[in-house]
């Protein structure tokens, strides 16, 4: 029979982004820190292209099967290093990502982690998946902020586009 703590779950959200691989990495740390199951969520949207002229092959399987490689790939390349016995899965599910995910951590006993962006000059949110999971969710939420890199290439990109650098 499983101990109460491994029950319950951390659902990270994650999309290939740097701000969400360092997501994955806080969650396995709860997870390690509490015993409890990871599961990491991988959330696709179907693509509204046609499938290439002459074959019978559906792009929304190409879609889901993409998702699935790169699920794995995330998984292994984050939790390859260490030896951790840290209870994990992965899922690959169609929608939109905050609702979903949400949706997904629905116990209040469940721990949701996404990351959480930053606010704009505006002061809003850069990050709909973390304003909706922020304001939505029924569980905690850890919205883990971009490492510093991320701030930095955006800085770098915005100087570009005004011609700065």
């Amino acid at each position: 029979m499983d101990s109460p703590s491994q029950q319950q779950r951390i659902v990270v959200g994650i999309n290939g982004s740097l701000n969400s691989l360092v997501a994955l990495q806080r969650a396995g740390t709860e997870a390690r820190l509490t015993g409890r199951r990871l599961l990491a969520v991988l959330v696709w949207r179907p693509c509204d292209t046609d499938p290439p002229s002459g074959t019978n092959r559906s792009p929304l399987k190409g879609t889901r099967t993409a998702a699935m490689g790169l699920l794995k790939d995330i998984l292994n390349d984050v939790f390859t290093a260490t030896d951790d016995a840290v209870p994990i899965s992965g899922l690959v599910i169609s929608g939109t990502a905050g609702r979903t995910l949400v949706q997904i951590a629905n116990k209040e006993t469940d721990l949701l982690v996404i990351g959480g962006g930053h606010h704009g000059r505006l002061r809003r949110w850069r990050s709909p998946v973390a304003h909706y999971g922020l304001t939505h969710a029924t569980c905690p939420v850890l919205a883990v902020p971009p490492p510093t890199l991320q701030l930095d290439l955006e800085a770098l990109t915005r100087k570009k586009r005004l011609g700065l650098v």
